[in-house]
């Protein structure tokens, strides 16, 4: 009797931490896109205030996705001196600081800001598959799309909300940036809470060790590399960009920060079913070759069309190629790799040179603005890029694993 009471208790202990381990897992996922692709909308009122030029401004997007390049190839090392619960309160630490930092409305300080911001993100974009590899082995595929769907969702309502928070509530560019605090603030007490419980239970905490580079030298880990990079790049310029491209066909621009919020909604039912399907089969080429058409069409159609409707379809194609391709990659990180410890070296590696190639995605953008003065030659380059997008992807989708 007294033993089938202990078995009860460390079952409910057992089932309590998961609950909270996927609670935790969800609320940094809820903190990897906000304090980005709330700026996008703001961009203009940023510029009226301070005085930043379009190049200006696509660098201040393009400045989280430099962090990410410069630090994720430390964050395993980082992780496996600290663990990966301490590693990803640390990165929340940090989001947190910085999204506090850029309330001072000065270009120093909101540059100084994003930077902590992407230290936090960067972090998190690291560990978070690694965690989900780690926990849950035989559900990868449910749980990164749980933790996806979640970032897609959270990422369309900050963007929707940005002009609203604004203008509507009279907030100001800095108060609509500095309510993105609040999850962050939820998602360190969560962790926090997470790790006085693994030492209350004297659970283990696992970490992450990464002793080879031989990960460097695989063409499979270059090629999704590549696909994170480019598909990133897309996702990126289209958070900066599209509300004044859109803004460009006559949409007023608090509309087209809500069609932003609508183009990220439309890829969110892409970011539960792609992790999932893809974890059904072995090889991917069908589902990346499918998934890669739809930029190619949906930036195609922002850049011939002109009417409502098209414009309409076109971000909905978009939508739901962005929501697709980040899962994919992110599945990839698992699909590709035997262990844990393989998919933590893919996974810094992966983002590292992932998000080099993105980091110049919006700045460079920004600057064909600049010397063009239409979109057409940007919108030219999307194209070109969602080609790049799909040949990857497609490559990736081969099944075999690195070495």
């Amino acid at each position: 009797m007294e033993l089938q009471k202990v078995q009860e208790e460390h079952a409910n202990t057992n089932s309590f931490y998961t609950f909270l381990l996927i609670a935790g897992i969800v609320l940094v996922a809820f903190n990897l896109r906000p304090a980005i692709t709330s700026l996008g909308p703001l961009v203009g009122m940023i510029q009226e205030d301070i005085g930043l030029a379009h190049w200006s401004a696509g660098l201040l997007m393009s400045l989280p996705l430099i962090v990410f390049a410069v630090m994720s190839p430390i964050i395993p090392k980082i992780a496996a001196r600290l663990s990966n619960e301490r590693t990803l309160l640390l990165g929340l630490l940090f989001l947190l600081i910085g999204i506090c930092i850029r309330f001072i409305p000065m270009a120093f300080f909101l540059f100084i800001g994003t930077l902590f911001v992407g230290m936090g993100i960067a972090i998190g974009n690291v560990l978070l598959p690694v965690v989900v590899k780690d926990k849950f082995p035989t559900k990868f595929g449910l749980m990164t799309s749980v933790y996806s769907t979640s970032m897609g969702l959270i990422a369309s309502l900050a963007s929707g909300v940005s002009v609203p928070l604004a203008t509507g509530l009279n907030l100001g560019w800095q108060g609509a940036l500095i309510v993105w605090g609040i999850p962050a603030l939820v998602a360190i007490l969560i962790w926090f809470f997470l790790l006085k419980f693994n030492r209350k239970n004297h659970q283990a905490v696992r970490n992450v060790r990464s002793n080879s580079n031989r990960i460097w030298r695989s063409p499979l880990a270059w090629q999704i590399a590549i696909f994170m990079g480019f598909q990133s790049f897309l996702f990126y310029v289209t958070v900066a960009w599209l509300p004044e491209i859109l803004h460009s066909h006559g949409i007023t621009i608090e509309t087209a920060g809500w069609l932003l919020s609508f183009t990220q909604l439309m890829g969110l039912p892409a970011s539960f079913f792609v992790p999932v399907l893809a974890a059904r089969f072995r090889s991917q080429v069908w589902l990346a070759f499918i998934l890669g058409m739809f930029p190619i069409v949906g930036y195609g159609g922002l850049l011939l069309g002109s009417s409502y409707p098209v414009l309409i379809a076109s971000i909905i194609l978009i939508g739901i190629a962005l929501g697709g391709c980040f899962p994919l990659a992110l599945s990839y990180i698992g699909l590709r790799t035997r262990n844990t410890s393989q998919a933590a070296e893919l996974s810094a590696m992966v983002q590292s040179t992932g998000y080099l190639l993105a980091a110049v995605g919006p700045m460079f953008i920004g600057y064909l603005y600049d010397v063009t003065h239409v979109w057409t030659v940007p919108l030219i380059t999307l194209i070109i890029v969602s080609v790049v997008v799909m040949t990857f992807a497609t490559a990736s989708g081969r099944n075999q694993y690195v070495q």
